[in-house]
């Protein structure tokens, strides 16, 4: 029994806030079984007043998207100086920034898709670019706001200019990536196994595919070749620690192996082998995928959960 105090910080108020709790639930019901004290916080504007009357000894930040992984929460953390896990806030506010993370990891070495930064209302009724494209939201996680145009569309997706739009008025747009998708964890300067995502019943790894029951299948360890395996595992490590995170952190690829032939992708000839962005506060709900990338390399999410609280620091 270890008696140490976390605080686990959850729900909060972005468009993840169901995400954030369930994640936060299954985080803070496996620590209390790992002997820790746990209070479970639901994150409000008051959070700082909350966590200066509770003095915990470690704050397991469970939040996900704005506010919750951009710098702003781990800010709150480091002015009273309560130790807590994942990024610090200079890594938090690149990585949710789509544009500026894929700058920085693509000067390290790591393999990107053409695209550029625009504001919705620029991209009209004109294609920003030559189709198959995708058009994301520079500061939301979960696949919220991403629109996919594929071959053959006349135009670009009207809704990405409209008033039903609430994802931010600067987007990104990129080259669409066919093929299989990959993920792949680090744990501190370790990097873990590499895991195929297949979707199921969706054309990709969208909200519903990523927290329905039975909206995808995780093949953990990825059945794909060596080169590729630990060609996605060095781009992972590669903008983990080119960014500057901390704890854990996970990695999106895409690889088209249609495109075989040609080596200027990084990936040996192979195929098309594309990182996608890095997410510092992956998601640990039962069907989230660090869990079971860990798993297969031997971690419990018990033990998982245990090392990233005592990882815990400030000035991350």
């Amino acid at each position: 029994m270890t008696g140490k105090h976390v605080a686990v910080l959850m729900g909060g108020f972005s468009s993840e806030r169901p995400v954030s709790l369930s994640s936060g639930a299954a985080c803070a019901a496996e620590l209390e079984a790992q002997g820790y004290r746990v209070t479970r916080v639901d994150v409000g504007r008051d959070v700082a007043a909350v966590l200066s009357e509770l003095k915990p000894d470690v704050a397991f930040n469970a939040l996900h998207g704005p506010a919750g992984e951009d710098g702003a929460i781990q800010g709150i953390l480091e002015y009273l100086q309560i130790p807590y896990t994942h990024s610090g806030v200079m890594a938090s506010a690149l990585a949710m920034d789509k544009g500026r993370a894929k700058l920085v990891a693509a000067a390290a070495g790591v393999s990107v898709a053409a695209s550029r930064i625009m504001t919705r209302f620029d991209i009209g009724s004109v294609h920003p670019m030559q189709p198959p494209y995708v058009v994301k939201p520079v500061r939301e996680g979960s696949s919220f706001g991403v629109v996919i145009v594929r071959e053959g569309q006349s135009a670009p997706p009207q809704v990405v200019g409209s008033d039903e739009w609430k994802y931010g008025d600067t987007v990104m747009v990129e080259h669409y990536v066919a093929g299989r998708e990959f993920t792949c964890a680090v744990m501190g300067d370790r990097v873990l196994g590499v895991c195929e995502i297949i979707p199921l019943a969706h054309s990709f790894y969208d909200y519903d595919a990523k927290y329905a029951d039975g909206g995808s299948r995780h093949e953990c360890p990825a059945k794909i070749s060596p080169n590729i395996y630990q060609k996605i595992q060095i781009m992972a490590l590669q903008a983990h620690q080119a960014i500057g995170c901390r704890g854990v952190s996970r990695s999106d690829f895409r690889f088209d192996e249609s495109r075989a032939g040609s080596d200027a992708d990084n990936s040996g000839g192979e195929g098309e082998l594309i990182w996608l962005e890095v997410n510092t506060q992956p998601g640990m709900t039962p069907t989230s995928l660090v869990p079971d990338i860990a798993k297969a390399e031997g971690y419990s999410f018990g033990a998982l959960l245990s090392w990233m609280v005592e990882d815990a620091s400030c000035m991350r």
